[in-house]
């Protein structure tokens, strides 16, 4: 077998740091979970701060999960962050310091924040930018309009992307939100939006409408003010929901309570969005009335399943290869994938494509330009771009950092290098389990916490109990896998006393005794906020 080149890490180094550092991952998010069974617990006790503290744990534990660790431990993280978001609206509606769900309609408020908006947007800077968006939503605001009726949600909302994107469909964010609404990778993955080597679903903007429409329905669910959905919609609802949190008053009536504590960038995103509205619906009054939006994209859809490139089809339709890329933006590279695809065409070319097809050369996309590296204790950008013979400029450039002396452990790089493989840890097989327990089901509860509660899979969940969909019910009994019994390590100190470790968490501890969390923070007097130490006692059971 040939040696690794010289100063690149040897796969099964780095195969084995990855796994190493996805067991961290997923211990981190197991805890979280853990954080969010005891927050229920101290909710059905009374204990509301605690419950409170708990779940702000339970937060903070999985926002170490970035967009490019594996696919499945993103998941679980959108899966927990909308659970963890539900379950503090549930205490704050117990203490009626929630928003106000009655709120149905966007406002049509004018106040000094819309009106320096409109001003940016008629007679300052933003004019342009203004003008160029309204031209551009024709290509979409009539698909988005027919989604938003079909969905039930206000037609105003078809006016977003004007402050999301300007209707541009490529539209990238410093923070890699992509597309005409903007998603990160882990929103858009929790709300079905594809990306691999060919497609990126982001860009789809069909798709993307729909995952939005999704995202937008499920925050009015939570909050029920359409100001305070948009504001989360920008920074995402856990940060609403602290800010929220930390009001002085016992009630929140609208959005303006929290825009002095929002961050800048999402205090003004509202504002924008209703000066927007505004000007839009008196066009007149402003001078803007002889705008003429684009005409909406006219298009047929025909499955393919022939890997090809969008330039070999563009002269076998008769159009052009910019008119094949602006039907079907998500194609990454231009590529077909190599499995049924759905295209777009212009009006009337089906019959042509379907004719000629077979003749159009096979194609590849290009190979990745880069590839990844998670950053370790000692790393410096210098010593990884040598170790990848790439220099530190562009790694900086490829990652949008702004200081070549900051980086943290833990973190994923892109390196921009061509012809390097990237190997991936091979999966571990489950161990054998004896199915001999049973839960019965709580408000709260899904498939995906259940399996993680008792170390196993939805799957194995739903083929034991016969289950055809994921739905369950107050009270439902499940039969649920357990692990064969392993040994409870001795404890130092005897007596139901133990002293603590370095590296030691509450969560640790209670999970090495077998004990809930909730009961080994009420057995110590201990919060979820509270910081224990080496050499330490602590009480167990």
């Amino acid at each position: 077998m040939p040696l690794p080149a010289a100063g690149i890490e040897s796969p099964n180094n780095h195969t084995t740091a990855t796994a190493l550092l996805d067991s961290a991952i997923q211990q981190q998010l197991d805890e979280a979970l853990d954080f969010c069974e005891a927050a229920q617990v101290f909710w059905q006790n009374g204990e509301l701060e605690n419950a409170l503290d708990a779940l702000d744990k339970a937060y903070s534990l999985i926002l170490t999960v970035e967009p490019d660790d594996p696919a499945k431990m993103v998941q679980q993280k959108e899966d927990l962050r909308f659970l963890i978001s539900k379950r503090i609206l549930e205490i704050y509606a117990s203490r009626n310091i929630v928003v106000n769900g009655n709120h149905n309609a966007i406002p049509r408020e004018i106040n000094a924040n819309i009106q320096k908006e409109i001003d940016r947007f008629v007679i300052g800077g933003e004019k342009r930018f203004f003008i160029e968006s309204v031209k551009r939503s024709g290509m979409y605001r009539p698909m988005i309009l027919k989604k938003l009726e079909a969905a039930g949600l206000p037609p105003e909302l078809s006016w977003l992307p004007l402050i999301e994107s300007g209707f541009k469909v490529k539209a990238l964010s410093r923070a890699r939100a992509l597309g005409l609404w903007q998603f990160i990778p882990s929103t858009g993955y929790k709300f079905g939006l594809k990306r691999d080597q060919y497609i990126d679903e982001r860009i789809d903007f069909e798709k993307s409408t729909d995952a939005a429409i999704a995202y937008l329905k499920e925050l009015h669910s939570m909050f029920g003010d359409w100001s305070t959905v948009l504001a989360a919609y920008n920074c995402g609802e856990g940060r609403v929901l602290h800010v929220i949190r930390t009001q002085n008053i016992n009630y929140l009536d609208d959005f303006w309570d929290l825009y002095g504590r929002l961050p800048f960038e999402t205090a003004r995103y509202v504002p924008r969005f209703l000066a927007a509205l505004h000007i839009i619906e008196n066009m007149e009054k402003y001078g803007l009335s002889d705008i003429e939006p684009y005409p909406p994209l006219k298009f047929e859809t025909v499955d393919v399943q022939r890997q090809v490139n969008l330039k070999d089809i563009a002269p076998a339709l008769g159009t052009t290869l910019n008119t094949l890329k602006e039907l079907n933006p998500e194609l990454r590279y231009s590529v077909l994938p190599a499995r049924k695809y759905t295209l777009r065409v212009p009006t009337g070319k089906t019959d042509l494509l379907l004719a000629s097809i077979d003749q159009v050369p096979l194609s590849t996309p290009p190979r990745p330009a880069y590839v990844y590296h998670r950053v370790r204790p000692g790393d410096t950008l210098s010593t990884i771009a040598r170790r990848y013979h790439t220099s530190v400029r562009k790694i900086m450039w490829a990652n949008n950092l702004k200081r070549s002396s900051y980086i943290v452990a833990g973190k994923r790089l892109k390196i921009p290098q061509r012809g390097m493989v990237v190997t991936h840890a091979t999966p571990r097989t489950a161990t054998r389990e004896e199915w001999n327990r049973k839960h019965v089901v709580k408000s709260g509860d899904s498939l995906w916490i259940i399996a993680k509660r008792y170390g196993t899979t939805t799957q194995k969940i739903q083929e034991m109990n016969h289950l055809s969909s994921t739905r369950l019910s107050i009270n439902q009994v499940l039969t649920v896998p357990s692990k064969a019994p392993v040994a409870e390590k001795e404890t130092q100190g005897g007596n139901g006393t133990y002293y603590v470790q370095r590296g030691d968490s509450p969560y640790l501890i209670a999970r090495r005794h077998n004990i809930p969390l909730n009961r080994f923070l009420k057995i110590n007097n201990l919060t979820p906020r509270s910081t224990i130490y080496p050499g330490q006692s602590v009480r167990i059971e």
